[in-house]
């Protein structure tokens, strides 16, 4: 009597993620890492607002036609001393247990682009202590945490109007608008006091699952925030936001009012040539995911 056989496991492999994977990826990251984020927005967030250099957007682990790890990555050129350089922000990253030991293969395939400067502006658990090892560099994400306090702010008009936005900024700013302003988790404000202005981007965020707090991801003229900070309050107020948290290396100055956080998150990079002031919120998940 012949003896039968049983089909063969099917391998796990690593392969790029391409358009046509967005779907299974949005809903394999919903299921898996954060439920709170839709499978939909997952896939959209995977797709950056800006010109990317490359068509894939990370690395996924594939047991056949199943899902079971995913590394979403943002891609953008940025200046990076003094030069067009690639950047890669990698952003979410989830392996099933069941195969916890194959999600290294994932950094592997991250890591293995030549002339790249990495980013990782989330990393939790282990992540950190294993992009030391790998030769990251820690940034100083000093934070205070500011009370949006509805101070009084003459002479200063709050702008959120998209067009108006975009007629009042030029050269870089402009620039940053237009690459962001469709990127579903920044938020856009332009703070004007006579002739001049700042453009503020700020994201929505939780913190230990509760709402109400915002951080800031990019701000144009530190000085003049600092001066008129109860405009932005005001704002962010009407918002929701009750707690504005704030890395110095962004604002530059401690506002009146604010304390410093104890155990600020960390923020990674690696890169030839890349220094801590080249590097910013920009162009990474804090701007293109809303969790």
């Amino acid at each position: 009597m012949p003896v039968k056989q049983e089909a063969p496991a099917p391998r796990t492999v690593v392969a790029p993620i391409a358009d046509s994977d967005l779907d299974r990826v949005g809903r394999f990251l919903h299921e898996h890492l954060d439920p709170r984020v839709s499978a939909e927005t997952w896939a959209s967030a995977a797709v950056p607002s800006w010109q990317a250099p490359v068509d894939d957007h990370g690395f996924l682990l594939a047991e056949g036609d199943r899902v079971v790890g995913v590394y979403l990555a943002l891609h953008s050129e940025r200046m990076v001393g003094g030069e067009r350089r690639h950047v890669c922000n990698l952003a979410a990253w989830c392996v099933l247990e069941s195969h916890r030991a194959h999600g290294v293969r994932l950094l592997r395939a991250q890591l293995a682009r030549k002339d790249v400067v990495f980013t990782d502006l989330s990393p939790s658990g282990s992540v950190p202590e294993l992009n030391r090892r790998l030769g990251f560099t820690d940034l100083d994400t000093t934070t205070v945490v500011v009370p949006c306090v509805p101070l009084p702010a003459p002479g200063v008009r709050v702008v959120t109007r998209p067009s108006q936005i975009d007629a009042m900024l030029d050269g870089r700013d402009r620039e940053i608008y237009r690459d962001h302003r469709e990127a579903a988790a920044a938020q856009h404000v332009v703070l004007a006091v006579g002739g001049a202005h700042c453009y503020v981007m700020f994201r929505k965020v939780r913190r230990k699952g509760h709402r109400g707090f915002a951080t800031l991801l990019h701000v144009s003229d530190p000085d003049l925030l600092r001066g008129h900070l109860g405009a932005i309050s005001r704002h962010l107020l009407r918002h929701g936001v009750v707690v504005l948290l704030a890395e110095l290396r962004v604002i530059q100055h401690a506002p009146r009012l604010s304390r410093r956080l104890s155990a600020p998150r960390p923020k990674m990079y690696r890169g030839a040539g890349a220094a801590p002031e080249d590097i910013d919120d920009l162009y990474s998940e804090l701007t293109n995911v809303p969790w």
